[in-house]
């Protein structure tokens, strides 16, 4: 009953205009509009994208009507969850903007080759097959949405004062990191392994491949364990949307750093601890499971730090936390 009454008691003083959310999609969709205008004859049919952005506005229009009709905490809930779910939307969208562009995954490779004296990804998915170790690596990669699920619904029952914040910074997060794919074609290993060809990336040969992904998406073969429940879920994620983009830095190691701030900061330990070990994995299997260079790991750690701090500043000079 008091849930209930949690999610449906009407807001003292309810929001008017959009939500910082919301202005943060609005954004990103014009801006990239912009990028289409300017590009229009090097995107390949780009009628669904515009038709999808058209939905996409229609809809916050009209979660922004619900909730003005009844302006109570699920309302405002259903307002930035929409927007959250849309993420695995607008991340293909990022490949069919950046294909436009070179390919740079030789360089990135070299960088890793210069920094290591090898490619940690080939060595590490080629060495630690075992199943156990398999599953872990796996589990920990598609432990990602979850681990958004659990930091944004925690902030709404238990810090809802710092609800509109929390969900600001992980959205916005997203959308930073979209940019950068779309100007940074990187594919990572999975793609441009097989594009290279194995002999050369093992001999320290990194060919480039210039407007390949352009016209080609297939990747290489997950490794570890194949009968595994978590690994035939990771499959099955890839199949569904991953595409040959979005490898530097790493989201998935950004975010989830930000959700670990964010967890640690919301001064529940046992949030914080029970993500811990899923970190970790995650971390590692973004690299085992031929996803991304470790160079990439490192990016995402740093720009997961530098994100939060810019934007948990930004948040509070332009929408001050309610009393």
């Amino acid at each position: 009953m008091n849930s209930l009454k949690f999610l449906f008691e009407i807001e003292k003083k309810p929001r008017k205009g959009l939500l910082a959310v919301e202005w943060v999609v609005m954004g990103y969709l014009l801006l990239t509009l912009l990028l289409m205008l300017f590009t229009y004859t090097k995107i390949q049919d780009p009628e669904p994208m515009l038709w999808g952005r058209f939905r996409i506005v229609m809809m916050t229009l009209a979660l922004w009507a619900v909730y003005r009709m009844i302006p109570c905490r699920f309302t405002h809930l259903c307002r930035i969850v929409a927007q959250l779910a849309l993420l695995s939307w607008w991340y293909p969208d990022t490949y069919l903007l950046n294909r436009i562009f070179p390919n740079l995954d030789h360089v990135f490779a070299g960088y890793e080759q210069q920094l290591f004296g090898c490619q940690p990804a080939l060595f590490f998915a080629q060495s630690w097959s075992h199943p156990v170790f398999s599953e872990l690596m796996h589990l920990g990669y598609v432990s990602y949405f979850p681990m958004i699920a659990l930091v944004t619904l925690f902030y709404f029952f238990c810090r809802y004062k710092e609800f509109d914040r929390t969900a600001f910074i992980i959205l916005t997060s997203f959308f930073i990191y979209y940019v950068i794919f779309i100007f940074l074609p990187v594919t990572g290993p999975q793609y441009y392994y097989l594009a290279a060809g194995i002999e050369n990336i093992a001999q320290g040969i990194f060919p480039n491949v210039y407007d390949y992904f352009a016209t080609h998406n297939q990747p290489l073969p997950m490794p570890g364990y194949s009968d595994g429940f978590f690994y035939h879920m990771v499959e099955n994620a890839h199949a569904a949307g991953e595409r040959p983009t979005a490898a530097f830095p790493s989201s998935h190691v950004g975010v989830t750093t930000i959700l670990m701030i964010l967890a640690w900061r919301s001064g529940n330990r046992i949030l914080f601890y029970g993500m811990l070990p899923l970190f970790v994995l995650m971390c590692l299997a973004t690299v085992y499971i031929l996803a991304h260079y470790a160079i990439d790991v490192l990016g995402g750690w740093v720009s997961g730090i530098v994100i939060f701090a810019v934007l948990h500043f930004l948040y509070g000079k332009i929408w001050p936390i309610r009393k």
